[in-house]
C-alpha cells in the first residue's frame, strides 16, 4: 500500500483487496453477531419488497424492475446517485420479481427473459448475497453495479475522478490540475489480487466481495474496473463479462455469490471471501444453475518441477463453461483448486503470467483428481535459453520496464511517467528499467538498443526474440540492425480489439516474435556498438497513445 493510501485509511478512505481500515472494527458476515430474530423478515410497501436483516441493515428492492432501491445501514441511506439504483448492467427494466422466506433466509428472485438475478438476506447479517444467471447473449448482462450516494466516503485514488475536470481520452479518462490522471479503469489489481473492493470511514465500511468468477472470462490475470467515484457518487462493480481486453468468449450460467457487505469500519469477514465462502443454506432455494458443494470436485497437484523459484507460479484450469485457479506453493509447487464444476479442463501452469506448461484434467463431482508431479520442460520457458544479452524477464508481464508499474493505475500521459523516448545501452545494468514498457507508432517507435559483440558472436547468425503481452490496433515490432538489415513486417497475432495500454491493462495474449538476423548484419569491429532499432508496424490506430502499440515482456539476442 502506498504512503498516500496509508495516510487516507483511517480518515475517510477506500479499501481494496486485503487492506483494512484502521480502528479495530467489528467484522460483518457469517460470523457477525445475531440480532433479535423478531426483527428479521420482509414486507411489501406496494412498490418495493422491504427486507430487514434484524441487525443494522434494511434493503428495498423494486417489485417492477428488480433494482436495489435502498440500503439503509444504521439509519443512513447509502444507495443511489443521479436518480439511479443499483442493478444488473444499467438496469433490466420491467421484470418478474418474487420474494420468499425459507427459515433464516429471504430470497428475492428477478426474472427478465432468460436472465435470472437473486438477492438473499440472512437473519442477523449486514450482508446481501447476489447471484446472476445468464443463459445466453439475449440480455447484455455484464456487471452488477452498487451505486452509492455522494459525500459518504473519500476517494482521490486512481479510480476516482472527483478532482479531475479535464477529459483526455474518450469520456472516462481525466487529468487533474497537477497532471495526475484518474479513471474508473485504473484499478491496479488483477482478479487474483483482491477479494473485496469498497470504502471505509473508519466507523462504517461498505464493500463488494467478489465471487469466484467461475463463469467470468479472462482468467486470474484479467484486469477490469472495480470501483469509481466522482462528485456525483460512487460505484462498486462485480464484472461478470466485460467487453474490454477480453481474450476469451463469455461463459454462461450462474455467477456468484458475490456479497454486498456493511461493517463497522473493518474489512469484511474473510469467511465471505471466494476461497472460503460456503452457502449450504442456499442449497434448497431453487436458484437457477446452482450447484452445491457436493456436486463439485477438486484438483490437487503433488508438485511442479522445472520452476524458476524467483517467480510465482499459478495453475489455472479452464474450459468453455468455467474457469478456476490457484497459486503453486513456493517450496515445491504443490497446488489445490477446490469447488470446481465437473468436466474436462485445460490445466495451464504460468510462470508469472506466462504459460509454460499445459495438460488436460477431468474433474468429477465429490472427488479429488490428484496429479503426480508436473515437470515443466526446460524448452518451455524462454528464459532458459542461452542469450548474449537479455532485457527484461520472460514472465508474461512488462514488470521491471520503465513506467510498467505506473501504467496499471495511470494514463501514459500522466505527469508521473518517465519519458517514453530514449535509447538503451546493454551492459550497464539499467537496460530493463530504461526501456519503456510500451511502444507506440506515434510516440516512441524507433527506439534503439546499443550492444557490442565479440568477434565470434559477430561471425554468426543469431535469433532475436521480442515477447509481447498485448497489442493495440495490431501494433507489432519490426526491427532494423545497424541501419543495413531490416526484418519483414511480422503478421499480427490475435489480440483484444479494444483499448488496453491506456486503460490500465497490459493483459492480452502473450506472443513471441522471432527474427533470424544474418551474420552480415553485424559490425565486425568489436569495440563498436551495434544498433537494434525497434519500430512499431501497423496501419491501424489513430494518434499519440491511441496509435498502434504493444506491451513488452522481454527482448533477447540468443547465443
Amino acid at each position: 500500500m502506498s504512503e498516500s493510501v496509508q495516510n487516507a485509511v483511517g480518515r475517510r478512505a477506500f479499501v481494496v483487496g486485503g487492506a483494512v481500515a484502521a480502528g479495530g472494527a467489528v467484522l460483518a458476515g457469517p460470523l457477525a453477531r445475531t440480532a433479535s430474530a423478531a426483527a428479521f423478515g420482509w414486507s411489501d410497501d406496494g412498490s418495493q419488497y422491504v427486507v430487514d436483516t434484524g441487525a443494522n441493515l434494511v434493503v428495498r428492492i423494486s417489485k417492477t424492475t428488480g433494482d436495489l432501491t435502498s440500503l439503509v445501514y444504521r439509519g443512513t441511506e447509502y444507495q443511489g446517485y443521479g436518480g439511479m439504483n443499483s442493478h444488473v448492467e444499467s438496469g433490466l427494466g420491467t421484470s418478474t420479481v418474487t420474494i420468499a422466506q425459507s427459515g433464516s433466509t429471504v430470497l428475492v428472485s428477478v426474472g427478465h427473459g432468460t436472465l435470472r438475478h437473486y438477492y438473499a438476506v440472512r437473519s442477523g447479517e449486514n450482508n446481501v448475497y447476489l447471484w446472476t444467471y445468464k443463459a445466453d447473449a439475449s440480455v447484455s448482462a455484464t456487471r452488477y453495479i452498487v451505486r452509492v450516494r455522494p459525500g459518504l466516503f473519500l476517494n482521490d485514488e486512481p479510480d476516482s475522478y472527483t478532482y479531475a475536470p479535464t477529459t483526455i481520452e474518450a469520456s472516462d479518462v481525466f487529468r487533474k490540475s497537477d497532471g495526475q490522471t484518474r479513471s474508473k479503469h485504473y484499478a491496479r489489481l488483477r482478479v487474483a489480487d483482491y477479494d473485496h473492493v469498497g470504502w471505509s470511514t473508519g466507523t462504517v465500511g461498505l464493500y463488494l466481495v467478489r465471487s469466484n468468477h467461475e463463469k467470468a472470462s479472462g482468467g486470474p490475470f484479467y484486469r477490469s474496473l472495480l470501483r469509481h467515484q466522482s462528485a456525483d457518487g460512487g460505484g462498486l462493480y462485480e464484472i461478470l463479462y466485460y467487453g474490454e481486453n477480453q481474450t476469451e468468449d463469455q461463459r454462461f450460467g450462474l455467477q456468484g455469490p458475490y456479497v454486498l457487505a456493511f461493517t463497522d469500519g473493518g474489512a469484511p469477514s474473510s469467511a465471505l471471501y471466494p476461497a472460503a465462502l460456503t452457502t449450504p443454506w442456499a442449497d434448497g432455494l431453487g436458484i437457477s444453475g446452482y450447484v452445491p458443494a457436493g456436486g463439485r470436485g477438486r484438483v490437487a497437484g503433488v508438485g511442479i518441477t522445472g520452476r524458476n523459484t524467483a517467480f510465482t507460479y499459478t495453475v489455472s484450469l479452464a474450459n468453455a463453461a468455467a474457469q478456476y485457479w490457484g497459486q503453486a506453493r513456493a517450496s515445491d509447487g504443490f497446488f489445490s483448486v477446490p469447488g470446481m464444476l465437473p468436466g474436462t479442463y485445460t490445466l495451464t501452469v504460468h510462470k508469472g503470467e506466462l504459460a509454460v506448461y499445459s495438460t488436460s484434467v477431468t474433474v468429477t463431482a465429490g472427488g479429488t483428481t490428484t496429479l503426480n508431479t508436473l515437470a515443466i520442460p526446460s524448452s518451455n520457458d524462454p528464459g532458459n535459453a542461452s542469450a548474449i544479452w537479455r532485457i527484461g524477464d520472460w514472465d508474461g508481464t512488462p514488470r521491471g520496464f520503465k513506467n510498467a508499474e505506473l501504467m496499471t493505475y495511470a494514463h501514459p500521459s500522466d505527469v508521473r511517467a518517465a519519458s517514453w523516448t530514449g535509447n538503451v545501452v546493454v551492459g550497464g545494468g539499467t537496460e530493463t528499467s530504461s526501456f519503456p514498457c510500451y511502444l507506440w507508432k506515434d510516440v516512441n517507435s524507433g527506439i534503439v538498443v546499443h550492444f557490442r559483440l565479440t568477434a565470434a558472436q559477430a561471425a554468426a547468425a543469431h535469433t532475436l526474440r521480442i515477447g509481447v503481452t498485448t497489442a493495440y490496433a495490431n501494433g507489432r515490432p519490426q526491427i532494423t540492425v545497424n541501419d543495413t538489415w531490416t526484418s519483414a513486417v511480422p503478421s499480427p497475432p490475435a489480440q483484444p480489439s479494444t483499448r488496453s495500454l491506456t486503460v490500465g491493462s497490459y493483459r492480452g495474449n502473450n506472443h513471441t516474435f522471432t527474427y533470424s538476423v544474418p551474420a552480415s548484419a553485424w559490425l565486425t569491429d568489436t569495440g563498436a556498438y551495434n544498433t537494434l532499432r525497434i519500430s512499431v508496424a501497423s496501419g491501424s490506430g489513430t494518434t499519440s497513445f491511441l496509435s498502434a502499440g504493444t506491451s513488452i515482456d522481454a527482448i533477447d539476442l540468443l547465443a
